[in-house]
């Protein structure tokens, strides 16, 4: 078995050690750095860093016993490693974050809580249903599993919870002129999230077509509102496979009858009746809505769908939603 042989410094030599600008041999500190190239990963928490440096303790000897904030500190300065602060206006929280040369803004996101991928907005961008990014970039991590109980709808119940403008996450942090938008959506394993790589060598969770067609039908304003959503169906069309996207909905089991709103949005962007029919199916029990606190609205007998008055044309030129951000 290899020993590693650590020597036990006092206070006064720990002190001397640190004042001193060379903590690290130069030889060390390509060695570390080549290691960084080697893993890829852009973003790392202070813990990361800590576990590759345990890990790697045999190959880049140094004194157990100096660690803490002054040793990580000098450490990541020699290392070129760049500090990211991300801050709340909402909450009495902050996340440091340490990135590899530059600073992928999806990377960071996606660091903030364990298991996240990017939804909505973002995922519509990443997934080609919309050219114009977003600063805001939406990270989903699911809640714990629960126990659902049977739940039976009344069509007053709807009314009431659709009559007034919805709940949005306050739990935004923010990185130079980029928010991220924080969501605790319902649990669903993180079905239909997939693994993509971007043109900048990113390797991202992000929701499919499939699945992102079916949260911004759920939750329009995190995707630029109804207009953009109804766009997004269009550029859709030729690349869904609706059986996929009945199976996700069917699994995730939603209370309220958001194939409806889907099957709407799906028939104004073009899609076939073989694309309408499974939806269909599924039953069209109660007048159902677009979107929340809506003033204006139209009602599709079809679909038993009220829908905004000023829903653009899919057909027509882009006007952005209020909601857009």
């Amino acid at each position: 078995m290899h020993k590693v042989y650590i020597p036990i410094l006092s206070q006064s030599q720990t002190l001397n050690l640190l004042e001193t600008s060379n903590l690290l041999t130069k030889k060390q500190q390509q060695e570390i750095k080549a290691h960084f190239e080697k893993l890829g990963a852009k973003i790392y928490s202070l813990r990361d860093i800590e576990e590759i440096l345990k890990s790697n303790l045999d190959l880049w000897y140094f004194p157990r016993s100096i660690w803490g904030a002054d040793f990580f500190g000098h450490l990541i300065k020699n290392l070129g490693l760049k500090e990211v602060v991300l801050t709340s206006q909402n909450y009495n929280k902050k996340y440091v974050r340490y990135a590899w040369r530059e600073i992928p803004v999806y990377d960071l996101s996606l660091s903030l809580r364990p298991r996240s991928y990017l939804s909505h907005l973002s995922a519509m961008f990443l997934n080609g249903l919309t050219a114009v990014p977003s600063k805001i970039i939406y990270v989903n991590s699911e809640q714990s599993p629960k126990t659902r109980r049977e739940t039976s709808l009344e069509q007053g119940s709807i009314d009431l919870a659709f009559k007034s403008k919805p709940r949005t996450s306050k739990y935004i942090f923010t990185y130079k002129n980029w928010k991220i938008c924080c969501l605790s959506g319902l649990n669903t394993n993180n079905l239909g999230v997939e693994e993509i790589e971007t043109d900048k060598g990113e390797k991202l969770h992000v929701t499919n077509i499939e699945r992102t067609l079916i949260d911004i039908a759920v939750r329009p304003f995190y995707a630029g509102g109804t207009s953009e959503v109804q766009r997004s169906y269009v550029k859709a069309k030729r690349k869904t496979s609706v059986d996929m996207l009945v199976s996700i909905l069917k699994k995730i089991n939603y209370i309220y009858p958001y194939h409806q709103v889907i099957g709407f949005y799906m028939q104004r962007a073009g899609f076939g009746d073989s694309a309408l029919n499974p939806l269909k199916k599924l039953g069209l029990k109660y007048d159902f809505y677009l979107d929340y606190g809506m003033e204006e609205k139209d009602y599709s007998k079809e679909w038993r769908i009220y829908f905004p008055k000023n829903i653009s044309d899919p057909t027509k030129s882009r006007t952005l939603s209020k909601h857009y951000p």
